[in-house]
């Protein structure tokens, strides 16, 4: 017998990760401190010799204020979400710098994906919506790539929901 046997076919499913971009590699960080530190160092030395010695400490409260802040913003790239939709069941987790998860799960009949632009400063937010509930996700994407990824989960929703029928 041919023809299309749905009770044959593999559920359709996908997963999604979405991380906040990083374009500081760890190399180029050691890089950019060391250079920081030499000219911050050479130049505080100079003022030290001229007779200016506070200048110095000023020059090194700089250099590790700088490294404070590549730090904390290291650590915030360490937050990712993970999308995971199946014919049963969508999975939000959301896994935060210090490792707290957050899961929330979602029924893939009735979940909607709501792209709006309702902000003041004109950006674009991402929101799963279901029974009157919204959680906002992927807020460290641009608005192009929530714009994207809108048409991406939209389109898998869409596909999964074909696989229970």
């Amino acid at each position: 017998m041919t023809g299309d046997n749905n009770e044959n076919q593999i559920p359709r499913s996908a997963q999604f990760v979405l991380q906040p971009h990083r374009s500081l590699s760890p190399r180029g960080f050691l890089i950019i401190m060391l250079v920081l530190g030499i000219v911050s160092f050479v130049t505080g030395l100079v003022f030290l010799l001229m007779g200016a010695w506070p200048v110095m400490g000023f020059f090194g409260l700089d250099v590790a204020l700088v490294y404070i802040a590549f730090k904390l913003n290291f650590r915030s790239g360490r937050m990712y979400e993970t999308v995971d939709v199946r014919p049963d069941n969508l999975q939000l987790t959301r896994v935060h710098p210090n490792g707290r998860r957050e899961v929330f799960d979602f029924n893939p009949f009735w979940v909607r994906v709501r792209l709006t632009t309702d902000r003041p400063d004109g950006r674009n937010s991402l929101r799963l919506a279901s029974h009157g509930e919204e959680i906002q996700f992927a807020q460290f994407l641009t608005d192009d790539e929530r714009r994207d990824f809108a048409g991406a989960l939209s389109g898998a929703l869409v596909e999964v929901r074909g696989a229970r029928i």
